[in-house]
């Protein structure tokens, strides 16, 4: 398996999108897309980028082995959570209080 192949697998079992990869490394869309659509790999400028967004050691997206020190990676139930509150934290403060508005008139409905 390649990287980029091992890569978007791990990408697939955490839920991220290329989008969502491109949020949190600042790496193009585009780009995340030609590494799958060309085949190609990311340049090694890119991996700890990858690694950090994606929650992984470098060993395990290079060889698709885990490091016995590595941490303990977020619980499942907790990662949409997670990433709730990144996506908040980039929201301008303005877009915040529309959606704690949003939020409270949810509480309020009865459904």
């Amino acid at each position: 398996m390649t990287i980029s192949e091992r890569m978007f697998s791990i990408m697939e079992e955490k839920g991220i999108t290329r989008y969502r990869l491109s949020k949190l490394t600042g790496i193009s869309v585009q780009t995340i897309y030609d590494w799958k659509k060309k085949h190609t790999n990311p340049g090694a400028d890119k991996i700890m980028l990858i690694c950090d967004a994606l929650e992984i050691t470098p060993e395990e997206l290079l060889r698709g082995t885990k490091s016995e020190d590595k941490q303990k990676k977020p619980n499942p139930e907790n990662y949409m959570e997670m990433q709730l509150l990144d996506d908040f934290r980039q929201l301008s403060e303005r877009q915040q209080r529309r959606l704690r508005a949003y939020i409270d008139m949810l509480y309020n409905s009865k459904e």
